[in-house]
């Protein structure tokens, strides 16, 4: 099982993670996919299912985070993929801290099958 909250989905064409990718990874793209939760989907990794929260106040949601990149990308995969998207929560630790006791929860069910 994986979740994660606010992840960047798609860094290779997010243009603020661009320059991290290229100093830690070199300027070779095709070495960046290996932290593209979006191609590695397409390169055909998998989970059995996947969780994902994210806060609707978030000021990174539409330039950098985009989770509807890995909703398509899940859903053409045929990977389960619950996105649940937290009215009115940002990018803080409250958003976290908030919702964190659920994802405990949803891997130790996981873990229990």
């Amino acid at each position: 099982s994986c979740s994660a909250f606010a992840p960047i989905v798609q860094p290779t064409t997010a243009g603020w993670s661009k320059p991290a990718l290229e100093k830690y990874l070199g300027a070779d793209e095709k070495a960046w996919r290996t932290c593209d939760a979006t191609l590695l989907i397409e390169d055909g990794k998998r989970f059995a299912d996947l969780l994902v929260d994210q806060g609707t106040a978030d000021g990174f949601l539409d330039e950098g985070l985009r989770p509807w990149l890995l909703e398509e990308a899940c859903s053409k995969a045929g990977i389960a993929l619950t996105l649940r998207m937290q009215d009115g929560y940002d990018h803080s630790y409250n958003f976290i801290s908030t919702f964190m006791d659920d994802h405990l929860k949803w891997h130790a069910e996981r873990l229990a099958k």
